[in-house]
């Protein structure tokens, strides 16, 4: 039979039947399988300890779930291999961390998924701050590769044409910012979100302006393909925004990243290379002993303390974990200024006051919750709650449940209470502050290594930072784990 007697055959059986070429949503439930394509960065996605996290890896692993079908990852090297692979129509999605773009118009369809971001010029702190791309005039502005920024640029070209940039494959936005902490490079331009991320790392790096409004990022998909799994996505992300699911993945990866300010970053960074290793021993082996994460123990203490074992508040707290003689003597600790039973005493009665928040709260609000006891106490909390669920909102979330806490505060709320009055802004930041001593913590320190190499794990903060970004231009951002060594809490 000749070939054209084949076709003949097939568009006749064809006609017969009815049959046509399925949908690309089709196509992946016959498959059983969502491709999506990604890069490696803490605002996408990274492997943590229990496996993969990330905003976007978060949102997208849903997704798979409500199509019900398996989620199967491909990790590139840059955006340059995520459009790549999308334009060869060899991906579902690409995970990128882009905004839609003039160029995308025929060779990408893209979807916002909740996240806005700007360009930001940053600069080394012993540069003269730019307002303006005019200020910037014959000096270089660095890039990495196939970014949101250099379209803006391009479009800004007739206002600053005397404002050259360069692109640096091979680098992400930790890698640029790692550069112009040493002040290798003096002028970079990166996303805020990104900026915000890892800023805390680099505190010689500050913020100079941005290059415009804030854009929705995006996911993207080929333009090869029909609407179907779009529209589904987009069914998906609105029924996720609906239902709070998008504002609890915000706050679970963005909402505690006000971050540290130069001098605190500056004298963070210090007292890791020189007060955290006299007691890092201790923060080990008492937390292990107590099923904890070491690194939130410290982090904990840091917050207390600034890991000093005599300190004492005017109210007569003291010690490294800053213990009340109550709590104290409720413990088992018999002396507040040993650095080895305050770390002890700390770890016990964090662990006392975790097992105590419900355990259908789940992770990582539990830890947040058994924080903002640990701060306030266990009745102001409750007190929290309360008000939160009486206002229709979820008492089971520390993004709902942090609006509340100030209001402990004010006499028309704490006369609803149980409780009473409570000092409710002081446990909020209690909380953020010390997730961001935890992040700075989880990129620096393993979660557990033999307690003899201890001694030499620490080097110079900035040659650690600037080591650890070299390594294969991909910054620090693979090693960030994904949770606290609780049971089982995830950031």
């Amino acid at each position: 039979m000749t070939r054209l007697s084949i076709l003949a055959c097939a568009l006749t059986v064809l006609a017969l039947t009815g049959c046509s070429q399925p949908s690309t949503l089709q196509e992946i439930r016959n498959e059983g399988v969502l491709h999506v394509i990604t890069r490696v960065a803490p605002s996408i996605y990274y492997e943590g300890r229990e496996g993969p996290t990330g905003y976007d890896y978060e949102l997208a692993k849903l997704f798979a779930e409500e199509l019900g079908v398996e989620l199967r990852l491909r990790v590139a090297e840059d955006n340059t291999e995520v459009l790549s692979v999308l334009s060869r129509d060899f991906a579902h999605i690409g995970l990128a961390g882009l905004s839609a773009q003039p160029l995308f118009k025929n060779q990408y369809t893209t979807l916002p998924t909740g996240i806005e971001a700007q360009s930001i010029v940053v600069y080394h702190r012993d540069k003269d701050r730019p307002e303006t791309l005019s200020d910037l005039a014959g000096k270089t502005l660095h890039l990495v590769p196939d970014s949101n920024h250099e379209y803006q640029l391009q479009a800004l070209k007739e206002v600053a044409p005397d404002t050259p940039w360069q692109v640096h494959p091979g680098l992400d936005a930790a890698g640029i910012l790692a550069r112009v902490e040493t002040g290798e490079l003096s002028y970079a331009v990166v996303s805020s979100n990104e900026l915000d991320l890892n800023h805390v790392f680099f505190p010689q790096v500050k913020q100079g302006f941005s290059l415009g409004d804030a854009k929705k990022l995006s996911w993207l998909f080929p333009a090869s393909q029909d609407n179907s799994l779009t529209e589904a996505a987009k069914a998906f992300i609105e029924k996720a925004r609906a239902s709070g699911i998008i504002a609890q993945l915000s706050e679970r990866f963005y909402g505690h990243l006000e971050h540290l300010n130069y001098v605190g970053a500056r004298t963070f960074m210090h007292h890791v290379k020189n007060r955290l290793p006299s007691y890092e021993n201790l923060f080990r082996d008492h937390a292990s002993v107590f099923n904890m994460d070491w690194r939130l123990l410290a982090a904990i203490g840091y917050q207390e303390s600034h890991w000093r074992p005599n300190a004492t508040s005017p109210t007569g707290v003291r010690g490294l974990m800053m213990l009340t003689r109550s709590t104290a003597n409720y413990i088992g600790i018999n002396n507040r200024l040993d650095a080895e039973e305050s770390i002890q005493g700390g770890a016990k009665y964090f662990r006392m006051v975790h097992k105590r928040i419900p355990e259908h709260i789940a992770e990582p609000d539990r830890t947040w919750f058994a924080l903002a006891s640990y701060n306030v106490g266990y009745g102001h909390l409750e007190d929290a709650r309360r008000l939160t669920e009486s206002a229709g909102k979820n008492p089971d979330r520390w993004l709902d449940v942090k609006e509340f806490l100030p209001l402990l505060a004010q006499k028309e709320w704490y006369e609803k209470t149980r409780y009473g009055y409570a000092r409710g802004h002081e446990p909020v930041l209690y909380v953020q502050n010390i997730r961001r001593y935890y992040d700075v913590l989880a990129r620096k320190m393993q979660p557990t290594k033999d307690v003899a190499a201890t001694d030499s794990s620490h080097v110079d903060a900035e040659t650690d930072i600037k080591g650890a970004a070299d390594k294969k231009g991909k910054g620090m951002q693979a090693s960030l784990p994904s949770e606290l060594g609780m049971i089982p809490p995830t950031l």
